[in-house]
């Protein structure tokens, strides 16, 4: 239904980034994300020109605390690995999260998106979303400085 009185970005949070690069060979990953007031997380991963034979992973983590304590993937929360054979250049994956499926009889609230690349450069960026805010509207990540 729409409300024309809510603007998105009250409804989405950009709780955190992987900043648009060549990223070499390696993981790049998120901080750690105070999962606990939102219902849902989605992750948006774009993937640029992958460099020859590149293969790119990406999933997401939960852990007990912003340091990363016991930190362990969440099932199912892995995509299928992108490669410059499968001719995955310019494409965008995305990981849905309801957070309800944490690990929270054990102390996980806490939520990281993890982007690896294997053989060779290849160009990445993310974005990281908060849905259905306990209390109102969520609070950026200081990254966005402009809502229009």
């Amino acid at each position: 239904m729409n409300n024309p009185n809510i603007r998105p970005s009250a409804v989405a949070t950009l709780l955190d980034v992987i900043d648009p690069s060549s990223q070499a060979a390696g993981a790049a990953t998120s901080d750690w994300i105070d999962a606990q007031n939102y219902g849902a997380l989605l992750a948006l991963i774009q993937i640029g020109a992958l460099g020859a034979s590149a293969k790119v992973d990406a999933k997401l983590q939960q852990a007990q605390d912003a340091a990363g304590t016991g930190a362990k993937d969440i099932a199912g929360k892995a995509i299928a690995q992108l490669t410059k054979a499968g001719t995955n250049d310019n494409q965008q994956v995305a990981i849905d999260l309801f957070t309800n499926a944490l690990d929270t009889a054990n102390g996980y609230r806490y939520v990281q998106l993890s982007i690896t690349v294997a053989t060779a450069a290849s160009l990445t960026a993310a974005v990281v979303l908060g849905f259905y805010a306990s209390y109102g509207p969520g609070t950026p990540n200081t990254s966005l400085v402009q809502t229009v």
